[in-house]
């Protein structure tokens, strides 16, 4: 009852998709999940002299453009629930996570598997209405 989730939702007007949308009481995560090898990691040139950019590597992959993803499927879902807050994911399924730590964000989209992103779903505590805010994602963004 606190959690609901949609898998592959289609994008209007667009031959793209989400893969979830996870709507808890403390709002809406954006789930992109990814089955990559590979150790994640976020890595930051730039600073004083030139621009910081953060850049998000999976082995030697460079995924960045998976975080700019994840941004616009956020804004698409914001944009339809105004008030409810909205986070992007990067889940991670196959990847080489450390023991310890591992888990980060990047341009407040989080990179991390499966396990830890459960957790952050289910400890979420909020006033969002779950089942409303639920049937109105099911009638804009329809199964792929």
């Amino acid at each position: 009852e606190s959690i609901a989730v949609l898998h592959d939702r289609r994008i209007p007007g667009s031959k793209a998709n989400i893969d979830h949308i996870a709507v808890t009481t403390a709002g809406i995560w954006v789930i992109d999940a990814k089955r990559y090898k590979g150790k994640p990691e976020l890595r930051i040139e730039g600073g004083i002299l030139r621009p910081r950019v953060e850049r998000l590597l999976v082995g030697r992959r460079d995924c960045t453009k998976l975080v700019d993803g994840v941004l616009k499927q956020v804004e698409l879902v914001r944009d339809l629930v105004g008030e409810v807050p909205v986070t992007g994911a990067l889940c991670f399924v196959e990847a080489d996570w450390p023991l310890i730590g591992g888990a980060f964000t990047t341009r407040g989209v989080h990179a991390l598997w499966p396990k830890r992103l459960a957790k952050l779903l289910t400890e979420a505590d909020g006033s969002v209405d779950v089942a409303t805010v639920r049937e109105r994602l099911v009638a804009h963004f329809k199964p792929a």
